[in-house]
C-alpha cells in the first residue's frame, strides 16, 4: 500500500499506477483528501491518495477501500459526462446563426463595435441603471431607525472585525483601516507590503473583496462602502476624471455623448462623475452585445 499526494485526482491516480507497476484499473484507492482551488488563490489543497494493488492480500479496512474506489470511479465518469455535455452545449450555442436586426444608416463606432445611433438617442426601454444595482436586495434588519449605533460606533466594530477576519492572510498587509467617509459610507483602506497584491491582475480580486465586503456592512449595517487598496480606486477616479474631459466637450458641443467601454470599477466611478456634473441629463450604462459596458449622456424626453 502507498500513500500519493498530487495537484489533482487523475495525476495521483496515475503516480500510484505507475510508483505499483501496473494499470489505473487495477488499483484499489481510498481518497483520504480531495483536491481544491481555494479562495483567491488562498487555502489550496491538493489530492492525497492511499492505494495498493487489486492481487494483493488486504485486511477488513483495505476492502473497503476497493468499495470507495469504485464509488470514486463513478463519481469521476459523471463528472466527465457533464463537462463534455456542457461542452457540447456552449458549441451549439457558438455555431448558432446570430440574429440580424436592421438599423438606421446613421451609426456609431465604440471599440470597433458598430452600434446605432439609436443606441445614444432614444431612450424606449427601462434601465435600472442605479451604481449599486447589481448587488442583492436585503430585509432591513432594523425596523427602527433608533436601533442603529452610530456610524462611528459601526466603522469600530467593522474595523475590529475585518482585521478578524485578515489576521490570518499570507500576504504582509497593516491593521485594516475603517473611517466614516459620509453619513451613508464606511471607508476600508487596505495599506501595507503587499496590499497591492489584494487587488489581482485588471482589478479581479479587488473587485471580489468589494462585492463581499459591501454585502457583509449593507446588510448588518444598511451603508455603502468605498474600498481603498493601496491607492487602486484613488488612482483610477483620477485616470476617468481626465478621460471624462473630452466626454465633457461633446457634451457641451451636441448636447449628447457616449464614453468608449469600461470595464469593472471605472463604469461605475464615471457614472457618478457625470451624475454630479449633468444632474439635468439622462445618464445611464448602457451594454453591447457581448456584455460591455459604456454610458451615455443625453436629453430626457420632453412632452
Amino acid at each position: 500500500m502507498i500513500k500519493i499526494e498530487s495537484a489533482t485526482l487523475e495525476e495521483a491516480y496515475k503516480d500510484a499506477a505507475s510508483s505499483l507497476e501496473c494499470s489505473v484499473t487495477q488499483l484499489k484507492i481510498e481518497v483520504v483528501q480531495y483536491p481544491s482551488k481555494g479562495f483567491l488563490g488562498l487555502f489550496k489543497k491538493s489530492a492525497i491518495i492511499v492505494a495498493i494493488k487489486e492481487e494483493e492480500k488486504f485486511n477488513s479496512s483495505e476492502k473497503e477501500t476497493s468499495v470507495k474506489l469504485d464509488r470514486v470511479i463513478k463519481q469521476e465518469k459523471q463528472e466527465k459526462i457533464s463537462k463534455i455535455k456542457k461542452q457540447e452545449i456552449k458549441q451549439e450555442i457558438k455555431e448558432e446563426p446570430k440574429r440580424t436586426k436592421t438599423f438606421k444608416v446613421s451609426q456609431t463606432i465604440i471599440n470597433d463595435t458598430i452600434m446605432p445611433e439609436s443606441f445614444v438617442s432614444t431612450q424606449d426601454e427601462e434601465y435600472d441603471d442605479d451604481i449599486d444595482s447589481y448587488l442583492a436586495d436585503y430585509d432591513d434588519e432594523y425596523d427602527d431607525n433608533n436601533d442603529l449605533p452610530s456610524n462611528q460606533e459601526i466603522a469600530k466594530s467593522v474595523q475590529k472585525d475585518i482585521n478578524q477576519l485578515f489576521k490570518s492572510i499570507c500576504f504582509d498587509i497593516d491593521e485594516i483601516e475603517v473611517s466614516v467617509y459620509d453619513e451613508n459610507t464606511l471607508l476600508v483602506e487596505f495599506k501595507g507590503e503587499d496590499a497591492a497584491l489584494l487587488i489581482g491582475k485588471e482589478g479581479y480580486r479587488y473587485k471580489a473583496l468589494s462585492y463581499m465586503i459591501f454585502n457583509w456592512i449593507n446588510t448588518k449595517y444598511q451603508l455603502q462602502l468605498r474600498l481603498e487598496i493601496a491607492e487602486f480606486l484613488k488612482n483610477q477616479e483620477e485616470s476617468i476624471s481626465r478621460y471624462l474631459g473630452g466626454v465633457k466637450e461633446s457634451v457641451e458641443r451636441d448636447g449628447r455623448a457616449q464614453t468608449k467601454i469600461l470595464d469593472g470599477v471605472l463604469v461605475q466611478i464615471a457614472l457618478r462623475e457625470l451624475r454630479e456634473i449633468y444632474p439635468d441629463k439622462y445618464v445611464a450604462i448602457r451594454s453591447t452585445r457581448d456584455g460591455l459596458k459604456y454610458i451615455i449622456i443625453n436629453d430626457y424626453h420632453t412632452s
